[in-house]
């Protein structure tokens, strides 16, 4: 990649303050044309503000930003649009219902207004789709996409206004391995072609695969910024949380015993009433991390719903031991042994507008432990959050705060350790390190691990392959609903897993991956 050393956009001592919040103290950046410059820096950093400063969602208290040499204040996206700057969001900003060329198109002039010229938006999106390598069926209707694919739409969208400086928030968290070498591919014809990118992650390894420079921020400010080939995944981390983090984790032998959940045949309806999970078959044992992986959306959610009680199963049993639980509640599940630590964990598993206190207490309410004759042991219960939190290095000032007032780290880290606090016999855990920093991951590794060596069963659904190849005992393959393949994390690779993903079965992605692809195995 060619990086020239005029900038093409400098942000100079930008501050954002939100109530009680300084997401951004006086930051400097710069791009310059032809450069991919990442963002890195644990959640709550404060990456995505200072982007939506520059893209005119949000505006700063103080400082300035010169785009081109001048100086300029967007008011709104349709200032930065205009100006030559594009932001592909994480959470799509599309119309679920519309065709690809109509989400393309939408909010453009047509050439023949007040009429649709259809056949040219059809054009433009093959143009871009062929020019930048992101094939696209013009006339597919959004919501019928996987996750990958409607990102393509995404960025062919912003693509489309001819931007100079595109932003990438996270792009690779709904991305199968695949799907990631060919967005590496297309930024870097972006780039070639003179085009600046901001690619924002918390994944170190593509940091240093794909930016030619990163700024590391923390608590809102910048630690630094250096070259990509003068660093390491151990220094950025190192700037991330401001000390050695362990990568490796030691996981020692651990012969599982038994069954601990057992699924028979179970098919899910999602939330539209179509299909979400189709005669699934699996079983974890004790000791044992059975990991689910797959691309977001393709049942795994539906699955775990099902496991815990919070969606009905259409056909087939879920068992826990010797009983079957597939119409127990919630609470009869809990009351089971079984922990639950859902995807989002922050909008589903933890009540912000109560206080700590209060959160640690969450499905435990009615423990003797706590209560007498229903009443609450207030003594009891500070004692047990503040050696909780203490346990689980969650950085608090009182426990009398509200659960909001954490960053997202330390939230993640206090609903899991609420969950393990009940001893489980089986966890049933979705995306747990999700849009949470290296430090923080570390640190729930290592809890999940310590569960393992309890005796105790592990679902870890995740859709970060390094984290399953690291942890799990076995990885289960899930796209459509559906299991394709159950492989050894010793004896596979990213590659087999991510055609697994893509719906390969087993015996096809074995040849492909041993380059033998169409060819009959022998």
């Amino acid at each position: 990649m060619n990086q020239q050393h005029s900038a093409i956009l400098k942000m100079i001592g930008i501050t954002k303050r939100f109530p009680g919040v300084l997401a951004n103290d006086r930051i400097n950046l710069d791009l310059a044309p032809g450069e991919v410059h990442a963002l890195l820096g644990e959640n709550g950093a404060g990456k995505s503000t200072l982007m939506k400063i520059l893209f005119g969602l949000y505006h700063a208290d103080e400082g300035e930003i010169f785009w081109r040499g001048e100086k300029v204040r967007f008011q709104s996206p349709r200032d930065a649009i205009s100006q030559g700057i594009g932001m592909v969001h994480q959470d799509f900003k599309l119309i679920q219902r519309l065709m690809v060329f109509e989400n393309i198109v939408l909010g453009k002039r047509s050439a023949h207004e007040p009429f649709k010229d259809t056949p040219a938006a059809i054009r433009l999106v093959e143009q871009i789709s062929e020019e930048y390598g992101l094939p696209l069926n013009p006339k597919a209707v959004v919501c019928e996409l996987p996750a990958g694919m409607q990102q393509r739409v995404e960025i062919i969208k912003v693509l489309s206004r001819q931007p100079e400086l595109i932003i990438l928030d996270e792009p690779t968290s709904v991305l199968t391995p695949q799907e990631t070498e060919q967005l590496f591919k297309t930024i870097q014809t972006l780039v070639q072609r003179g085009k600046s990118v901001c690619f924002i992650t918390h994944k170190l390894n593509e940091v240093i695969e794909i930016a030619d420079r990163v700024t590391v921020l923390r608590d809102g400010a910048v630690v630094g910024t250096v070259e990509t080939h003068e660093t390491n995944p151990a220094l950025l981390a190192h700037m991330m949380v401001g000390r050695d983090v362990v990568f490796q984790v030691q996981k020692k032998q651990h012969q599982p015993d038994g069954a601990m959940l057992r699924v028979k045949y179970l098919s899910v309806m999602g939330d539209d009433r179509t299909p979400a999970v189709r005669e699934v078959n699996l079983d974890v044992a004790r000791g044992e991390i059975l990991g689910i992986a797959g691309v977001s959306g393709n049942g795994q959610n539906e699955l775990a719903e099902v496991i815990c009680g919070l969606r009905s199963a259409e056909k087939g049993s879920v068992w826990l031991g010797d009983h079957e639980i597939t119409h127990a509640t919630p609470n009869e599940i809990t009351q089971m042994g079984v922990a639950y630590i859902p995807d989002k964990a922050r909008q589903h598993a933890a009540m912000i507008n109560l206080t700590l206190e209060q959160n640690c207490l969450l499905r435990s309410q009615n423990s003797r432990l706590f209560s007498r004759h229903g009443v609450l042991s207030m003594k009891k219960i500070g004692a047990y959050t503040d050696d909780l939190l203490h346990k689980s290095d969650v950085r608090y000032t009182n426990r009398k705060i509200l659960a909001g007032k954490l960053s997202g780290g330390n939230l993640q880290k206090m609903i899991i350790a609420r969950e393990l606090g009940r001893d489980p016999d089986l966890i049933v855990a979705v995306n747990p390190t999700m849009g949470v920093d290296v430090g923080a991951i570390e640190f729930i590794h290592q809890r999940l691990l310590q569960q393992r060596s309890k005796n105790c069963a592990i679902l870890l659904i995740s859709t970060e392959l390094d984290e399953l190849l690291t942890l799990s005992d076995r990885i289960a393959v899930m796209c459509d609903g559906r299991i394709t393949g159950i492989v050894n994390p010793k004896e596979t690779s990213p590659i087999e897993i991510g055609l697994l993903m893509g719906g390969a079965a087993p015996d096809e992605s074995a040849r492909e991956v041993n380059g033998y692809e169409n060819e009959p195995s022998v």
